[in-house]
């Protein structure tokens, strides 16, 4: 067995205004490194190897804890397409029923010249299978559509609805144990990250 914590990058000014970011590269604002600067992991995992999405968000907000991270390619955030740049209530009044109906196919949502949350997870199967063969703890600095994705994969929901479980996407760590094949399942959800 392999453990795997996740962690979402602090804030950025697309966050705040509600922004769909995908694979612009948005740095986390002032104020979310000021307030991560007086943070840090449990010790548990301060040891762990940390990988970090490319994108300086993430980049970002690994150094601003004090972390050491490789880029790693497979943690990018989902792409979405056309959809980038806009908000949901944006795309809810000028995209309709198309946009509704493209919403309610779950797993399978699918953003014009993007990826759905079931690309993510095959995007991540390999990385899973890497992971769970160097049998080391990882922790990886990514993105909501990626923790979303992972656990989804995790728990077998199909993203149709609320999710099994309340997800904290700031400031807490989502931890799964991976099988010998790579298969995620949960270990602990919403561990905070502490005060220094």
């Amino acid at each position: 067995m392999t453990l795997l914590a996740v962690i979402r990058h602090a804030p950025t000014a697309w966050n705040q205004e509600r922004r769909l970011q995908g694979r612009a590269d948005i740095p986390i604002t002032d104020s979310a490194r000021e307030s991560l600067a007086g943070r840090a992991l449990p010790a548990r995992f301060r040891a762990w190897t940390v990988l970090s999405s490319p994108l300086s968000r993430c980049l970002q907000t690994a150094t601003t804890l004090g972390l050491d991270a490789t880029p790693e390619p497979l943690l990018i955030e989902m792409d979405w397409g056309d959809y980038q740049g806009h908000t949901i209530a944006a795309l809810r009044r000028t995209e309709g029923k198309r946009f509704r109906d493209n919403e309610r196919r779950g797993l399978d949502f699918k953003p014009p010249h993007g990826e759905s949350p079931r690309d993510v997870q095959a995007r991540l199967r390999p990385l899973l299978v890497r992971l769970a063969a160097n049998r080391a703890p990882v922790l990886g600095v990514t993105h909501r559509g990626v923790i979303r994705a992972l656990y989804a994969l995790a728990t077998g929901w199909d993203m149709i609805g609320a999710p099994p479980d309340r997800l904290e996407l700031y400031g807490a760590l989502q931890v799964f144990r991976l099988a010998g094949d790579g298969s995620p399942s949960v270990e602990a959800l919403n561990l905070p990250i502490e005060d220094r």
